[in-house]
């Protein structure tokens, strides 16, 4: 299972130069006056250590790490709700994703020219967001005819059902007219589950990245913080969403250096331990609330992404549906284990390697072996 994540923001923000860091794919740019229809798609990898120390112990054939789907969809402009720019092309392309990271311009550079003449991130996010919320009006008032005539029905499960998804319809839309988007709703599982068909593009959980020059992602790494970050920082925090700060020239430049140790020379200079996209990565990843598990052995190590919560045989589907049809038990230990101990003998002799049935919920760093018949 790989995280399907859209780059969404205002033209000339620095999305495309985002994209094509984090997936080394050349992508398709434009100034805001003209619209790509089609979005940039590439698969990245999600930085671990522990499938990189896992692979020092077992040094199998290959290693294959989980992966997150970027899509970088054309830039954003005011009216694109009623069709102006790629219009609702490009609002389809969002109903597809997870995640969104909404890409915020937090740099002056009068050589590229700022879709509303003037860098405010707070004017930008608004832009953004109250787009999202017109195009999910529209999406709430089909809803709320669907739910009209099943009132009408005479089917009595239709009908309440009908009512029950009106009553959520009432609480989503005095927050998007207000420009707030439907996550910023308080809402049970039972009511999310409900109005699921809607595809409201703001209930997607979202993260913002600031987009910054070399001189203020160094006094984001010396502690600080330019006036464009706080200002998407505060609008985050209120929101409950992650924030990361990249400056999308460096990691672009870094991406196209080949030698490793002049890679690190590079980085090192700015002050990074790890390219800063591999925060932005780990917060996609994150977000929905994913969980990674592994395989070792001689042949290949590898990283598996399942939801949290999920029990060995869900997590066993991962692999191949036949381990969850046939799914007897799993042996289980952690990454912590195998890095601590060295070999799995001696973490048996440990009393660390554990024998797990059905009902078990696979954690976050679990080595899983599974036992199957078909």
């Amino acid at each position: 299972m790989a995280i399907n994540c859209g780059i969404v923001g205002l033209p000339n923000v620095g999305k495309t130069a985002i994209f094509s860091a984090l997936s080394s794919v050349p992508a398709e740019t434009a100034q805001y006056q003209v619209y790509n229809e089609n979005p940039n798609i590439g698969i990245v990898h999600v930085p671990d250590d522990r499938l990189t120390k896992l692979s020092e112990i077992f040094r199998p054939k290959r290693t294959i790490p989980a992966t997150v789907e970027f899509i970088d969809v054309a830039g954003l402009v005011k009216g694109a709700s009623k069709g102006k720019g790629v219009g609702n092309r490009f609002l389809a392309h969002i109903r597809e994703v997870g995640v969104i990271a909404h890409v915020v311009r937090c740099f002056d550079n009068p050589d590229i020219v700022h879709v509303s003449g003037i860098i405010d991130p707070e004017s930008d996010i608004e832009t953004i967001n109250i787009e999202l919320a017109l195009a999910d009006i529209e999406t709430l008032a089909k809803r709320r005819e669907r739910a009209e005539r099943a009132l009408k029905v005479q089917n009595k499960l239709e009908q309440k059902n009908a009512e029950t998804v009106l009553g959520i319809l009432d609480k989503l839309n005095p927050a998007l007219e207000d420009g707030k988007p439907v996550r910023s709703v308080p809402l049970t599982p039972e009511e999310k589950a409900l109005i699921y068909d809607c595809h409201f593009i703001s209930a997607k959980p979202q993260l913002y990245v600031c987009n910054v020059d070399e001189e203020g992602m160094k006094t984001v790494i010396n502690g600080g913080e330019t006036a464009y970050v706080k200002a998407v920082r505060n609008i985050a925090a209120a929101e409950g969403s992650p924030v990361v700060v990249i400056c999308g020239k460096f990691e672009a430049e870094l991406i196209a250096i080949e030698d490793p140790a002049e890679k690190q020379a590079f980085l090192e200079e700015l002050g990074l331990k790890e390219p800063a996209l591999a925060p932005l990565i780990r917060a996609a990843y994150g977000l929905l609330n994913l969980r990674t598990f592994f395989t070792t052995g001689e042949d290949e190590c590898r990283a598996w992404t399942i939801h949290a919560g999920q029990p060995a045989p869900k997590a066993a589907r991962a692999i191949h549906t036949d381990l969850e049809k046939g799914f007897i038990k799993a042996e289980v230990y952690t990454c912590d284990d195998i890095f601590h101990y060295g070999t799995e003998a001696q973490i048996k002799l440990a009393g660390k390697y554990r024998i797990e049935g059905k009902e078990y919920i696979v954690q976050d760093g679990d080595v899983l072996f599974i036992k199957f018949n078909v």
